[in-house]
């Protein structure tokens, strides 16, 4: 930190932590002549405490710097670095399959309004990652499922919308806008949007995608399938679904595995009920999809959910899992299974986020939020009358 007192006459600065008067600088924010105002601070405590939010000033200043100007202007980047860095070069890598990224918009905006999770302003989770809830799975309150059950229609609401949208030439940039705009409009946060940096309202999983796609510039076109994720943060919980979907006429394998995809979940579910294992949601989803010919990611699973994003428990859904505890009245928590075509292993893409299939062949996925009741599990998220007629074999 560079010390720099005022001088007679000058306004004094503000520290950007805790707004004392502040005479000490921002070495790096003097180095790329940045505004004084935002790069002043009290103490080299205050500096350090605001770092991990101040250093995304230094981010933004090092990308203007290095893109084109109208590239900047109008803000499509490709994305690095888990959403803490943009190029303007599409990156090399040794992609799977055929799809590849595409640029992304800048970070669209939420209403001050609106209640935020702690990692809306630096991309940074503070009480989830040392929560005791990351240990012991929370039995919710009364009031606590009220909450969980208004804020999963609200994000069933939302999920329906954009696949109400979905069609050969929308690019899934506008899939997110959709979520984006029914989720303030519901008066609810997208919970990830900034969560660990992570750009975008909902994440859009286009055929070899398995999760985590970032919606970007690229057109859905006829064949395609995509998977739409949607998480609303509301009333301080979170609730949590995701559904495949069909762009226009596909091919029977992709229809097959949807669907095989679909069932897994449903008969899952199926199983949920006080004194079950969590291991055997694993068991059920591996059954199902090896008789179809299919295999189940391992690398990611189902969560414990509710005022935390991700918590207790971990609910793989591959068999022989060593998952440990069991089912209880009042637990909150997802099953999403991830089924591929080919092989079982994923990869990870440049931008740190987009999880794909390591043979390139596609892959599916289905979620709900699910509360254990006494006598069963009720779907927080289920579909509702008004949810669109997408799947053809709901008619059968």
């Amino acid at each position: 930190m560079e010390n720099e007192a005022g001088t007679a006459g000058e306004s004094v600065l503000s520290c950007a932590n805790c707004g004392k008067p502040a005479s000490l600088q921002c070495p790096k924010c003097l180095e790329l002549k940045l505004p004084r105002e935002d790069a002043s601070f009290c103490t080299q405590d205050c500096f350090k405490a605001s770092w991990a939010s101040h250093k995304k000033v230094h981010l933004r200043a090092n990308l203007a710097a290095a893109a084109p100007s109208e590239q900047v202007q109008d803000g499509w980047l490709y994305c690095l670095k888990k959403g803490q860095a943009r190029t303007s070069e599409l990156p090399y890598y040794d992609w799977s399959g055929t799809l590849r990224p595409h640029r992304i918009s800048t970070m669209r905006s939420v209403p001050f309004t609106i209640e935020r999770p702690d990692w809306a302003n630096d991309g940074i989770p503070k009480v989830e990652p040392s929560s005791d809830l990351q240990n012991i799975v929370e039995i919710k309150t009364p009031e606590q499922i009220e909450r969980m059950r208004e804020t999963c229609r609200i994000a069933r609401e939302v999920l329906d919308a954009a696949a109400r949208v979905i069609r050969p030439g929308i690019t899934t940039d506008e899939i997110d806008k959709v979520v984006h705009d029914a989720t303030i409009a519901a008066g609810g946060y997208p919970s990830p949007l900034n969560y660990h940096f992570f750009p975008k309202s909902c994440c859009t999983s286009v055929n070899e995608v398995i999760c985590h796609g970032i919606p970007d510039a690229r057109k859905l076109e006829d064949g395609d399938i995509v998977n739409v994720d949607v998480t609303v943060y509301y009333k301080g919980v979170h609730g949590d679904l995701n559904e495949t979907y069909f762009v226009g006429q596909v091919d029977d394998v992709s229809q097959k595995l949807v669907r095989c995809t679909y069932e897994c979940l449903e008969k899952a579910i199926s199983i949920v009920k006080p004194g079950v294992r969590f291991r055997e949601v694993g068991e059920v989803i591996n059954r199902h999809a090896s008789m179809s010919g299919f295999s189940v990611v391992k690398s990611y699973c189902g969560h414990g959910i509710g005022e935390l994003f991700h918590c207790a428990p971990n609910i793989p859904h591959y068999g022989r899992n060593k998952a440990v505890g069991m089912m209880k009245a009042g637990q909150t928590f997802t099953i999403e299974p991830m089924i591929n075509a080919g092989v079982w292993r994923d990869r990870l893409w440049p931008d740190g986020w987009t999880a794909v299939t390591a043979d390139g062949k596609r892959s599916a996925q289905f979620e709900h939020t699910l509360l254990v009741t006494e006598t069963g599990v009720e779907v927080l998220t289920a579909r509702l009358p008004s949810s669109p007629n997408v799947f053809p074999w709901l008619d059968s």
